[in-house]
């Protein structure tokens, strides 16, 4: 059985903030004004003033963001300070003034990808409410990509989908898409740790179901993951894939090496246990067949999928060219100023690789 999760940053919501205006808005329909005309010191009160109407997301989420952001200042998602040798970015005048330059230049400025995010934020808020047993793969995917082009406001290489919505069930670790019109599922998939593993079109109970979706906006393409699950037999498999995932946001930066970094993303994950009905395997077992089990407790432990990997991400290039294993190695090549990353952590409660068949339903 295998997680996902590809961390995208979460934009705040603004509900505190909106409340407190509400708070003044009836403050003032209160106020009690003297009435001149009458001369028998009568107070009357003021006539209300009609309440502007706060625009609200419709459900499904199909109201485009502009109609919320009319400036096109989008949130601002989860931000990470520098650390270490890399602190003296955070206060150098000259790191600044290029800071404030970029974000004044429509050709680099965040804007776009906190709208790219903010799409996303929404998007995925209602596809894990609404997500149940019993919906197809393409019910699924299709209610995720009106969401994404309605609020995104696809618009050709502007801004659109970012790629086929991804949703791969329980040993299919990634990119299975169902073909329009499916309602049989593919025969194979394209990432999978269990060789001539088949794809049911239609979710099950005790499914575990990675969703992952892409959004663009000038090409610049937001890519995050999820797991979802029905009972409670791998939350601590999604736990596990959770921390990894917050671990490499957190020890990512500039000239940090690649390699590196997927020590300590394979270090978090490794330091889980899962316990899958009970089962306990012989501790000798070979790892290409068998989950790998602590000789202490019998639980099972999470594994990072060695042949999988979070990347770079280019202007309207997926998948960039830099990766970033899930397992410590020699790769030292540095993240460099001005590049974009998907943090992307797969754990496993198998042998921990994936079989790669090109049968898959698309390729990035």
């Amino acid at each position: 059985m295998t997680a996902a999760e590809s961390k995208l940053a979460q934009p705040a919501d603004e509900v505190e903030e909106n409340a407190q205006h509400d708070e003044f808005d009836d403050a003032d329909d209160d106020v009690i004004a003297e009435d001149a005309t009458a001369g028998e010191g009568k107070k009357k009160k003021k006539k209300k003033k009609p309440k502007k109407k706060k625009a609200e997301q419709s459900d499904p989420p199909r109201i485009g963001l502009s109609k919320f952001f009319p400036d096109g200042i989008y949130p601002e998602g989860e931000i990470q300070p520098y650390k270490d040798d890399n602190t003296w970015r955070t206060t150098s005048e000259e790191k600044r003034y290029n800071e404030k330059m970029a974000n004044e230049d429509p050709e680099t400025t965040y804007q776009s990808i906190r709208r790219a995010a903010e799409v996303h934020r929404q998007v995925r808020q209602h596809a894990r409410k609404t997500i149940r047993p019993g919906m197809t793969m393409t019910e699924i995917v299709e209610n995720i990509e009106a969401g994404t082009r309605a609020l995104v406001e696809e618009n050709g290489l502007e801004s659109g989908v970012g790629f086929p919505t991804g949703v791969s069930l329980n040993n299919c670790a990634a990119h299975y898409t169902p073909n329009a019109g499916d309602t049989t599922g593919a025969l194979f998939n394209f990432y999978t740790t269990v060789p001539l593993y088949p794809i049911v079109a239609v979710l099950q109970q005790g499914d575990v179901l990675k969703v992952d979706i892409g959004v663009h906006v000038k090409g610049r393409i937001a890519d995050s993951a999820f797991t979802l699950t029905f009972d409670h037999t791998y939350d601590k498999l999604i736990e596990a894939v959770k921390a990894a995932t917050d671990t490499g946001i957190r020890e990512a930066g500039i000239d940090v090496r690649l390699g590196e970094l997927a020590g300590y993303i394979q270090e978090t994950m490794e330091s889980y246990e899962v316990e899958v009905g009970g089962k306990v395997y012989p501790g000798k077992t070979p790892r290409i067949l068998f989950p790998r089990h602590d000789l202490k407790t019998g639980l099972i432990l999470v594994r990072p999928i060695e042949n999988l990997s979070g990347h770079s991400i280019n202007l309207y290039q997926i998948h960039g060219g830099k990766s970033v294993l899930l397992v410590k190695n020699d790769d030292q090549t540095k993240m460099e100023e001005g590049e974009y990353f998907a943090i992307e952590t797969f754990g496993s409660t198998g042998r921990g690789r994936i079989v790669e068949y090109v049968s898959a339903n698309y390729w990035v």
